[in-house]
């Protein structure tokens, strides 16, 4: 192989590891994202409903720097009341903790699995404050049937958790049309994830 078969080599190795980078490494911070429940492989729920999403963030920084407060709600009553009243619909949690993202991929309410979903949590809380850090923690029961899986049959979904900086997108577009919802499509939409995303495969019981 002469020199420019083997620059032209190296140029195609650097893309695919590019390439292979390209979902989960676009992250440039110490921020740590765990993910309780689901667990991989639960079958959660009662009907369609009733199961748990609960996540904790830990940002190298003070809660000033983490855009997240106290927030404590839900549909109907619930929403926008003492003693931490927020807002709830769809899209990102603007105003209690605005770098979240939170997708199902068997979303079937708003704009689909693209949807954020962040702004359904019905808990923000924060758990944990040290001198370097501080941690967030995030709660959502889903109380709406039909809203995630279908009642009477069991639905395969697929949970996506990252955390960018700033305020999340209302709905991830599939920006490079590979049929998937990620960091890769946040990057290209103009975001900065700070986080690697977490993938949860889980049932939603219908039964």
């Amino acid at each position: 192989m002469n020199k420019y078969g083997k620059i032209a080599c190296a140029g195609l190795m650097l893309l695919g590891i590019g390439s292979a980078m390209a979902d989960d490494d676009y992250h440039h911070s110490r921020t740590k994202l765990k993910v309780f429940a689901p667990a991989e492989g639960d079958v959660a729920g009662v009907a369609s409903t009733g199961f748990l999403v609960d996540l904790a963030v830990e940002f190298p920084g003070d809660l000033a720097s983490t855009g997240a407060s106290l927030e404590l709600t839900g549909g109907g009553v619930h929403a926008n009341a003492p003693p931490f009243p927020g807002t709830f619909s769809p899209g990102a949690n603007k105003d209690h903790f605005p770098g979240l993202v939170v997708l199902l991929s068997s979303t079937r309410i708003g704009a689909g699995p693209g949807h954020n979903l962040s702004n359904l949590f019905n808990i923000i809380s924060v758990t944990n404050r040290t001198p370097t850090s501080t941690e967030i923690w995030a709660t959502w029961i889903i109380g709406a049937k039909n809203a995630f899986g279908v009642e009477g049959v069991l639905t395969s979904s697929e949970l996506v958790v990252t955390v960018v900086e700033g305020t999340a997108p209302d709905v991830v577009q599939d920006m490079n049309g590979d049929g998937k919802f990620d960091n890769k499509d946040l990057v290209l939409m103009g975001h900065k994830p700070l986080t690697r995303a977490k993938k949860v495969e889980f049932v939603v019981n219908g039964l």
